[in-house]
């Protein structure tokens, strides 16, 4: 019977998203018919302009995130399904006035029913604004939020997971805190639907990771350079042996010319078009204050290089010089709006010109952090075995107050898993993080997770 109503929610969930996707076809042909009838029609046209939409749309949502519902909350699926569906309008709009260019219509190249195309847009948007709220309410009503056991060595740790799993109460239900010492460990995980181990040395993962395999719970674990490099492994068999093979990642002579090349013309491109925005950030920051306009800073590229980095100032002059934190005080109002929206990093294209930074790649830190950084965690120096980049894994999945073992965990992932695809990939999801309300998040100086029922002095902790 469990199985008969597993398959019949998987059913419904499969069926919300075929509507929506062939809503969002529907309403592109329906209302650019009302001027295009070929697009109603059996015709060459209309065969292109499909083959078109179903593409890019593939390729798109494969780049922002499908309609995944009951996998993320609502605002994150709406933001990167919503531009998914928008450039791939916008490409099947070109193909479509290419295919337009004829002497049946028009005999010279040109973008004509703009207006239909924002009404496509804008009933496209509305379709997955309904159908995202409306498949995640359906869902959460069919699935209830899975319960969970957090396994760490710490209270400090236990906050700090807490939290991050506490944002998806419609998901997780957090029921049991255990230490991974505690002798009702065992026992306390039978009671579970998932697992999430947090901090947990190696040896006392893999026993529990065991244990929850044996007994079929789902597990998390906070990943250590060792899982990276297992991750992006491959199996092998020499004679009748299985290895894993683990070889050292290092771009190929043809992949650092080719990213070299992207690099010159994807920044040269970008200088052209945000010429406009470049000007008017210079002139915002100069009526502000009378200051200079860039700010310069020592940062570190590959193999540990140092160079300057070109930024808009968006701080007052003559600062003490730190990571932001929340409510910060030496922020300008203009800088307030450029960090918000990322504008101050424009300059850094210059230095992708100049070759001292890529576009895809780990962050440049500041010096001194990068000296912090590698005194707490020695791993940190693995980041520069690539060129820094003005974005990376670390800044689309992260944020700004990501703590340095996270974002070298994100970076090592990018470095291990590089591929010229997953740069265009990377590039297209950059997007996304204007959308994101917390991708500048700053530093907090006290940050923590209350959790009732916490004995603080006991290794069993609490539960239900």
């Amino acid at each position: 019977m469990k199985k008969v109503i597993w398959t019949f929610r998987k059913s419904v969930i499969f069926l919300i998203k075929m509507v929506l996707y062939l809503a969002l076809l529907g309403s592109f042909f329906f209302i650019m018919g009302i001027e295009d009838w070929q697009l109603l029609r059996p015709s060459r046209t209309a065969a292109i302009t499909l083959v078109t939409f179903c593409l890019s749309g593939l390729g798109l949502t494969a780049a922002y995130g499908t309609f995944d519902i009951g996998q993320r909350k609502s605002k994150p699926i709406i933001a990167s399904l919503g531009l998914a569906v928008v450039l791939t309008d916008l490409v099947t709009y070109i193909v479509l006035a290419i295919m337009n260019t004829n002497d049946a219509n028009n005999r010279q190249f040109r973008f004509e029913n703009i207006g239909l195309l924002l009404i496509v847009i804008v009933v496209q948007i509305w379709l997955v604004i309904i159908f995202t709220y409306a498949g995640n309410y359906i869902y959460f009503r069919m699935y209830a939020p899975e319960r969970c056991c957090i396994v760490t060595e710490s209270v400090q740790s236990l906050n700090e997971i807490a939290k991050a799993v506490s944002r998806f109460k419609k998901q997780y239900r957090i029921c049991y805190a255990r230490d991974y010492r505690s002798e009702k460990l065992y026992e306390t995980i039978l009671k579970c639907d998932t697992v999430f181990i947090y901090n947990v040395p190696v040896r006392e993962r893999t026993e529990i990771m065991e244990y929850c395999y044996r007994n079929l719970r789902n597990v998390y674990i906070s990943p250590e350079i060792s899982d990276i490099v297992e991750i992006n492994s491959k199996h092998v068999i020499l004679d009748d042996i299985s290895l894993i093979s683990a070889p050292v990642k290092e771009l190929s002579f043809e992949q650092k010319v080719v990213k070299r090349l992207m690099d010159i013309v994807l920044s040269l491109v970008a200088l052209i078009i945000s010429s406009p925005i470049l000007l008017l950030c210079a002139v915002s920051i100069k009526l502000c204050d009378g200051g200079k306009i860039i700010f310069k800073q020592r940062r570190a590229t590959k193999d540990g290089k140092v160079f300057q980095v070109y930024k808009f100032r968006t701080m007052r002059e003559n600062v003490k010089n730190f990571s932001v934190v929340s409510d910060d005080d030496r922020i300008t109002p203009v800088g307030k709006i450029m960090r918000k929206y990322r504008l101050d990093e424009l300059p850094q294209f210059v230095n992708i010109l100049k070759g001292e930074m890529s576009m895809v790649g780990p962050r440049p830190e500041m010096l001194e952090n990068v000296y912090l950084y590698t005194k707490e965690y020695p791993e940190f120096s693995y980041r520069l075995r690539v060129k820094a980049g003005l974005t990376g894994y670390a800044q689309i999945a992260g944020k700004y107050n990501t703590s340095p073992k996270y974002k070298l965990v994100l970076d090592l992932m990018y470095i291990e898993k590089y591929s010229l695809v997953k740069d265009l990939k990377l590039l297209l999801q950059t997007l996304i993080v204007v959308f994101k309300p917390d991708s500048t998040e700053a530093f907090k100086d006290k940050e923590k997770v209350i959790l009732s029922g916490l004995d603080k002095e006991s290794n069993d902790w609490w539960g239900e």
